[in-house]
């Protein structure tokens, strides 16, 4: 049978719910496979400004997942523009920039310079640290995730997803503030924040002592964040986070999100995200599901789903 895998991002149509996660990708995977069997591309995360990031090691592995500290290195925006920007303009599949900055005027200014053609929409990082609440994550409160989100709607035209962080306690509150203050969807969600030891050196592991989880490990928190932000706003969300075959992406759909986003699983194997493809056509052939948008939000829950959604009050 032929199975429809098309679903609907806002204003986007994608050909397919996947795309990777920021950071993960690179045009180098064309080497691999057909870039254009994607339902969308994401850029590594960029700002305005060239960085170095943080200092080595910056990756390390942890019981069947990993630890990063990248710290967002970056070529700038010039570069973005001069040479990343007009390969991807070459396809047709839809391309997100992801972007970060250190204030919320900032990340305004790099919001609207980066609202040209060939880009579909824009991926806020509001993850990353934000230099006027003493490095907090803008998105572990819901009271700089609005200040921020009205300044980046303010700046553009574009769709914009705004990428939430797991360091949160208050995870609906947060998903609310962002829709409320225009975003167009949630990515749900970055990395954890961890950290790992050297036993013998009694070193941590990495260079900036603490990093993001990601991997299977993060997938059970993702998946309780996306369940939690489909039911409390209605935009979509794009679940993100230890995703590494179909049987997780159908998990994250019935959850309630719309797409997904695939990061480490395509470090172990390039061909992570075709063989999901594959995989999800047969999934949904075998049960004779005409369409893949179909099992969105399906997921037979408490009958007092706002018990379940509040859960992180819980004691």
């Amino acid at each position: 049978m032929v199975v429809d895998l098309t679903t609907k991002v806002g204003s986007l149509t994608l050909k397919n719910p996947i795309m990777p996660a920021s950071g993960t990708f690179s045009e180098e995977l064309a080497e691999a496979f057909d870039l254009e069997i994607l339902g969308a591309h994401v850029t590594k995360t960029f700002t305005a400004e060239i960085r170095g990031g943080n200092p080595t090691p910056r990756v390390c592995e942890v019981q069947g997942s990993m630890l990063n500290s990248i710290g967002i290195p970056s070529k700038g925006l010039e570069y973005f523009v001069r040479r990343t920007l007009p390969y991807y303009q070459t396809l047709q599949t839809p391309l997100v920039v992801s972007i970060s900055a250190n204030s919320a005027d900032e990340f305004a200014e790099l919001c609207t310079a980066v609202s040209l053609p060939g880009v579909a929409a824009i991926e806020v990082n509001i993850s990353c640290p934000n230099i006027e609440a003493d490095g907090k994550a803008f998105a572990i409160r819901p009271s700089t995730t609005r200040s921020v989100m009205e300044k980046l709607r303010a700046a553009t035209d574009l769709p914009l997803w705004a990428k939430l962080t797991p360091n949160t306690g208050e995870t609906s509150e947060v998903a609310h503030a962002a829709e409320d203050a225009g975003a167009d969807a949630l990515v749900v969600a970055n990395t954890l924040l961890a950290m790992a030891i050297d036993i013998e050196t009694k070193k941590p592991k990495l260079g900036n002592l603490m990093g993001g989880l990601s991997g299977p490990a993060m997938k059970p928190i993702a998946l309780r964040m996306a369940y939690q932000c489909a039911k409390v706003v209605d935009i979509p969300v794009i679940g993100c986070g230890g995703i590494s075959n179909a049987q997780d992406v159908i998990e994250f759909m019935v959850a309630g999100a719309t797409a997904v986003q695939v990061g480490t699983a395509s470090f172990i194997q390039p061909l992570a995200m075709p063989i999901i493809i594959r995989d999800l056509e047969a999934y949904c052939a075998e049960r004779n599901i005409k369409s893949l948008s179909s099992i969105v939000g399906t997921v037979i829950d408490s009958d007092t789903p706002e018990a379940v959604v509040s859960m992180e009050a819980a004691p």
